[in-house]
């Protein structure tokens, strides 16, 4: 009987020893071999070392792996967190060359899960704030410095939503939680709070303000869903007025109609006439959009983009 070199691929992101029953399985009745000079390796080695698993560490070439198939007959072969794919390769294309000689086995030891690249970004984050080997000007930043960047980011992946370019998307995307970590990295050393304290709020916040789900609540549509969903935070902040709480870094068009809004929602009828004849032009356009359902900041934004447009053309 052919024996059987078995390639087992587990997750660096999850701890050390967290396999499926199979795989405890076989790293118990076959020895495994594993390369050196890895972090993740040599955790995981300690765990199946403790469980009672006969681990060898080498430096692995195909003819390492042939003599210790010729030795054992069957082992696992525990790969590095890349998963050794040229080598897995080359002992693939050798074991072809000679039939009969052993299979080549893939075996998942575990997976990671929904949203395990995000740890990922923690720990180069971690890499670029470390104080000694890190990025200089990453370290010299305060939320204060980064918050137009913030803006910035965030502006352009609104950019690449208008455009519908989804590639862009995604890549503004990464810009905006490049900015959220570092600002979380940043309040570990000077607020005392950490991502996961991040994480754990927004969890809380969600399951609590979704009752519909997460609870009995039973609602008839989409309006009683949103109508839920203001008056659980309306409870939690205690506000004392209807614009209490309303962005003011916004830019002024969508910070007035913000503001008609919830004024709308108070059930108030608040009339006002700016001083600066400028400003109770511009204020009466706003609230001409919100009574005919128009969003005043984003017709203006046509506007300067047909603008841009009529300069390129006339350049």
């Amino acid at each position: 009987m052919p024996g059987s070199v078995i390639l087992l691929v587990t997750s660096p992101r999850l701890p050390a020893g967290v396999l499926t029953a199979q795989a405890w399985d076989l790293v118990r009745a076959h020895p495994v071999l594993t390369a050196s000079g890895s972090a993740f390796g040599s955790s995981q080695v300690d765990a199946l070392r403790a469980a009672g698993a006969s681990v060898t560490v080498v430096e692995p070439t195909v003819d390492v792996l042939l003599d210790a198939l010729a030795e054992h007959g069957t082992f696992v072969w525990l790969a590095s967190p890349d998963g050794d794919e040229d080598l897995a390769r080359s002992l693939g294309l050798r074991l072809a060359r000679e039939p009969g000689l052993a299979d080549l086995e893939l075996l998942y030891g575990s997976w990671d899960p929904p949203g395990a690249r995000v740890l990922d970004a923690v720990t180069v984050m971690d890499r670029l704030m470390h104080p000694e080997t890190g990025d200089a000007w990453k370290r010299a930043q305060t939320h204060a410095s980064l918050a137009p960047f913030l803006l910035e980011e965030s502006y352009e992946l609104y950019d690449a939503i208008r455009d519908e370019d989804l590639d862009a998307v995604r890549e503004e995307l990464g810009d905006v939680l490049l900015q959220v970590v570092l600002h979380a990295r940043l309040a570990e050393e000077t607020a005392g709070f950490t991502l996961d304290d991040v994480a754990g709020d927004l969890v809380d916040k969600l399951i609590r303000r979704n009752p519909h789900v997460f609870a009995d609540t039973e609602v008839g549509g989409i309006d009683d869903i949103i109508a839920n969903w203001e008056q659980i935070k309306q409870a939690e902040k205690s506000r004392g007025s209807a614009v209490d709480g309303v962005a003011l870094s916004q830019p002024a068009l969508a910070l007035v109609a913000k503001l008609l809004h919830r004024v709308a929602r108070a059930g108030l009828t608040v009339p006002f006439t700016p001083a600066d004849p400028l400003g109770a032009a511009l204020f009466a356009l706003v609230v001409q959009a919100h009574e005919t359902g128009q969003d005043a900041e984003a017709a203006l934004r046509i506007a300067a983009l047909s603008y841009m447009d009529a300069v390129r053309r006339a350049e």
